[in-house]
């Protein structure tokens, strides 16, 4: 097998409680390297289209990658994969912390599970030993207590990935949690792992990732550190993601006001979204397994009006400007409150931030009124309502459970025109960078087209287009995609660190070819379940239509189409069904796709 993978992967059936080990072709590790890669050819060749995402088909992967746990600096990442509840097409929820490293310390570089447990189960993995323990005890714990019970039984280097009480009641935007603070966010897969009814997996072992080259391995992680040394390793370091959220919030990157309104008027006071504000709380610093860059910060005790516990995550970019800038909030208590409820219940903040928002226009516009809102006020900047609904939305009661799917369900729910302040694609609600603004448009693909066009709608880290292959090979990789942004020339690094771990020699170019078959793969499967992203309608306050007539973003509209168009292009895939080319699934050695999508006649 090649260094850098454990040559495992572990098949759970919970139905029938049985375990399974199995050793891929090298051909899956080569062609689709890992994470979403190997996730997207599994799910597609063992799942049938058309399943219910909550229902004993689908498939919960949990995948690493071959740099996942090597001194590859960066290399910390697992990807949770499943059919998505949320968008019906294909999900994935990319995650750092330390529980990637150690389901390949413990012997496998994937789980995937099928099938629903008859009661609450946790998988408890210890040096390639494997086996399903009852989990009643843990049923309704937030994940903070799941940690703690499951650590004390364990020991302290047991690592635990968990849902929370949103997952347990299967809501759409609730998400997996590692390490207390690190969540695989989005596609709503927690409601996947909650319908099976699997509290939790544990993972615990001392094996050693086989590396091929050991000594260039490490030479190259010294050499990665040294060059991100200076203002910007310096700045992530200490600030994380927040170091540009209250700049963010008035230069139009930030969505503000659920996406209608502008951040130099709407919300001209931003002093609690200021990096140094919310950095005077921080009491101390932590990050992923081994990261040079330890870009987190643990959050002394809340000393005002939200008493929320020491040691908690300080709330990052996203978290800070849905329930922030959306909601014209400008407490930071409040704000590391919301991030703490949803840490502990197990929801994805960007989500559950939007959705607040979508639920304070249609109380603006009296679509629903206090008697529908259990007497709460959800006015624009009342961070008290705020803070009340979502735990409300975390625990499913009252006006919470129509909330607790996502915006488009709760339009769905709500009705009376609450449909036109619902700001989603295909269901996801939005990352929070207006595709409006030049900043978005990192990457080379502006972030109109990849929010509509990739597998997974409404990513700001997605991607679409030729662009984006190597963001594709970063994710499978296992590395965090940080990585891009601290050095010179990335492609330099990722090659020489699968040189060095995996004993194999590969070209940009044969990487990128990775990268291509994986956005295949993906965007495949999504179409195997009858969505074609054409048809996905992209709200107008997305992509300026009308256009702004202040601020920064005044007369600015993203021309989605035009970008669209382009990258279908340069894809080869059609322009009107998305299909990809036969000629391009055959050059990918995709055949049996080939075979499904363009039958002989």
């Amino acid at each position: 097998m090649t260094a850098g993978y454990m040559g495992k992967l572990l098949f759970v059936n919970l139905s029938t409680g049985g375990i399974k080990e199995e050793t891929p072709d090298e051909s899956l590790y080569r062609d689709f390297i890992g994470g979403y890669g190997i996730g997207a050819r599994v799910l597609y060749s063992r799942q049938k289209g058309g399943v219910d995402p909550l229902g004993p088909e689908n498939t919960l992967g949990l995948v690493t990658g071959p740099l996942t746990g090597t001194p590859a600096t960066f290399g910390c990442r697992y990807v949770a994969v499943a059919k998505s509840p949320l968008t019906g097409g294909w999900g994935d929820a990319n995650c750092g912390g330390d529980f990637g490293p150690n389901l390949k310390f413990a012997g496998y570089d994937g789980v995937f599970f099928t099938g629903i447990s008859e009661k609450p189960v946790y998988l408890f993995i210890d040096n390639g030993k494997a086996q399903l323990r009852a989990a009643t005890h843990l049923w309704g714990k937030v994940t903070f207590e799941t940690d703690d019970m499951l650590q004390a039984e364990h020991g302290k280097a047991a690592k635990v990935v968990s849902i929370g009480p949103a997952g347990e009641k299967l809501s759409l935007i609730s998400c997996l949690m590692n390490n207390r603070v690190d969540a695989a966010g989005r596609s709503g897969l927690g409601a996947v792992m909650g319908s099976k009814k699997l509290k939790a997996v544990v993972v615990k072992g001392d094996r050693k990732v086989p590396i091929a080259d050991m000594e260039t391995a490490d030479r190259l992680r010294k050499e990665h550190i040294a060059e991100m040394r200076g203002p910007f390793l310096e700045e992530f370091h200490k600030y994380g993601t927040t170091g540009h959220t209250a700049e963010s919030a008035h230069s139009g990157d930030t969505p503000v006001k659920n996406w209608g309104g502008i951040g130099i008027i709407d919300l001209p006071d931003v002093s609690a979204l200021d990096r140094e504000v919310i950095n005077a709380k921080v009491e101390s610093k932590t990050g992923c397994w081994r990261c040079p860059a330890a870009c987190k910060g643990r959050l002394k005790e809340g000393a005002g009006e939200y008493k929320y516990p020491a040691g908690i995550h300080r709330p990052e970019y996203e978290t800070q400007a849905t329930f922030g800038a959306m909601c014209l909030n400008n407490n930071n208590e409040a704000t590391a409150m919301a991030g703490y409820i949803c840490d502990s219940y197990g929801l994805d903040t960007i989500s559950a931030g939007s959705i607040i928002a979508f639920a304070m226009e249609c109380y603006e516009h009296g679509i629903i009124t206090k008697a529908d809102t259990d007497g709460i006020e959800l006015t624009w900047g009342n961070h008290r309502a705020m803070v009340a609904m979502l735990e409300k939305m975390a625990r499913r009661e009252g006006f919470g459970d129509i909330l607790a799917d996502g915006v488009k369900v709760a339009a769905g729910r709500i009705g009376k025109g609450a449909e036109e302040y619902a700001v989603h694609i295909g269901g996801q609600e939005l990352g929070m960078h207006d595709p409006k603004c030049d900043f978005a448009a990192f990457a080379g693909v502006p972030t109109a087209a990849r929010y509509q066009m990739d597998a997974t709608p409404g990513r700001h880290t997605a991607g679409f287009g030729p662009s984006q292959f190597q963001g594709y090979v970063v994710n499978a990789a296992g590395l965090c995609l940080h990585s891009n942004l601290v050095v010179s020339d990335p492609n330099k690094y990722i090659l020489e660190f699968m040189s060095a771990v995996t004993g194999c020699d590969r070209s940009l170019d044969e990487l990128l070819r990775c990268g291509e078959r994986i956005a295949n793969m993906r965007h495949v499967f999504t179409l195997r379940e009858g969505i074609n992203p054409l048809e996905l309608k992209v709200h107008g306050r997305i992509i300026g239509r009308p256009p702004f007539k202040e601020g920064p973003l005044a007369g600015v509209s993203a021309d989605i189409e035009a970008q669209v168009y382009w990258n279908l292009g340069a894809l080869d895939w059609d322009q009107v069904t998305t299909k990809p080319s036969k000629r391009k699934l055959l050059e990918l050695g995709l055949d049996d796709i080939a075979r499904e999508l363009w039958p002989p006649r």
